[in-house]
């Protein structure tokens, strides 16, 4: 009897057959804990992030004044700047050659330099200037500020010119102020998407590659053989890694140089530097993805866990929103992720001529990311040779 004849065919659509397997996709999704993970864990947190975390319209920025004159009229138009609510003024560096450094690391968003004699030049109707440089690699995160500055300064001595002194505040501005848009001085917002580029897309190929190296082994059977074998932890580790540090530098080379034919991105700082910043980066981000595959029973969810990395750090790290526009704990928790420090340092070098020294507090956090998920991948390697 043939098998055709064995298995009654039927004709039409049966609900109870479409029910019964519904019911076994159900069971068998309730049993991958992981992607049932996912399904609630990803909505909830782009609503979080998109809902609090994220914020166009950044304030309370850190601002360094460096006040020469010292007098009430430059007090005003401090506490004025202020007032604006985007203007955090923390620093008071003695001289503007501090400023400058503060704004070359990127500690403050802004630096005001008020001249000496400024009340004097004020008081004679002489329309005085006070500088304003801002840190524009990010456009975004600095126009709305500079856009206030002028709004602010019409009003900050409204109550120091009276009496007397009301004829200045009849013209159009007692004083002025020349804005200094420092690295980007033409608000190229490609100056500041190109390089962060590098970051995001080394970001996705080398995770996802090496999280589906030991997932993919141990599909297709080969992951036994290799546990036979008398390699170490850490020695099948680094062979995983290898491999992938040279593709990583291929893609580094071929987005910079596009970055530089294509977009004529300004390449201030010394490409070594950046290479070598470049390789703890990537060497952080494969440790990430063998972790992940150790984690990861098949293909499927060292995808979905990769993707579940990628979203929160494409969001918190500064790339795609001005990273000071969010709250605290976001920004708390962006410094987590390698890419927050990774632009960092890439937009350091290549716009502001970072040297190492300016660049070291953004490596220290990758080094630690790197040594942190090692750990965690060797222990879990550990238990699936256990």
């Amino acid at each position: 009897m043939s098998a055709d004849a064995r298995v009654p065919r039927t004709t039409g659509f049966s609900l109870a057959r479409a029910w019964a397997i519904a019911l076994k996709e159900f069971v068998q999704m309730r049993r991958d804990r992981l992607t049932f993970a996912m399904i609630v864990g990803i909505p909830i947190l782009q609503v979080v992030l998109f809902g609090y975390a994220i914020n166009t319209d950044p304030k309370a920025l850190p601002t360094a004044v460096v006040d020469y004159d010292h007098s009430e009229f430059t007090r005003s138009i401090v506490q004025g700047l202020r007032n604006t609510g985007y203007f955090a003024i923390d620093r008071t560096p003695a001289s503007e050659s501090g400023a400058d450094e503060l704004l070359d690391r990127g500690d403050v968003q802004f630096a005001i330099v008020i001249p000496a004699g400024f009340s004097r030049a004020l008081l004679r109707g002489e329309q005085p200037s006070l500088l304003l440089a801002a840190d524009a690699t990010d456009p975004s995160a600095a126009s709305n500020a500079i856009a206030a500055v002028s709004q602010a300064g019409a009003s900050a001595l409204a109550h120091d010119l009276t009496g007397p002194l009301a004829r200045l505040a009849q013209t159009a501005a007692p004083f002025t102020v020349d804005i200094q848009r420092r690295y980007n001085a033409e608000g190229v917002t490609q100056y500041n998407i190109v390089p962060g580029l590098l970051g995001v897309i080394l970001q996705m190929t080398m995770v996802m590659m090496t999280a589906f190296a030991v997932t993919r082994a141990r599909e297709r059977g080969t992951f036994e053989s290799l546990l036979a074998t008398p390699a170490r932890p850490l020695e099948v580790m680094v062979a995983k890694i290898v491999p992938y540090i040279a593709v990583g530098l291929v893609q580094a080379v071929i987005i910079v140089a596009a970055a530089k034919v294509l977009f004529d991105v300004p390449m201030i700082g010394s490409l070594p530097l950046l290479v070598a910043a470049m390789m703890l980066y990537i060497a952080a981000l494969l440790a990430l993805g063998f972790a992940i595959s150790t984690v990861a029973t098949n293909q499927l969810q060292a995808m979905q866990m990769t993707f579940f990395f990628f979203l929160p750090s494409m969001l918190l790290s500064g790339f795609m929103f001005p990273f000071r526009g969010m709250p605290g704990w976001a920004q708390w928790l962006g410094e987590v992720f390698p890419l927050t420090h990774f632009l960092r340092i890439v937009r350091g070098v290549l716009l502001k001529g970072n040297d190492a020294r300016e660049i070291a507090p953004h490596l220290w956090p990758l080094a630690a990311f790197l040594v942190a998920v090692a750990a965690i991948a060797l222990l879990r390697y550990r238990r699936t040779l256990d």
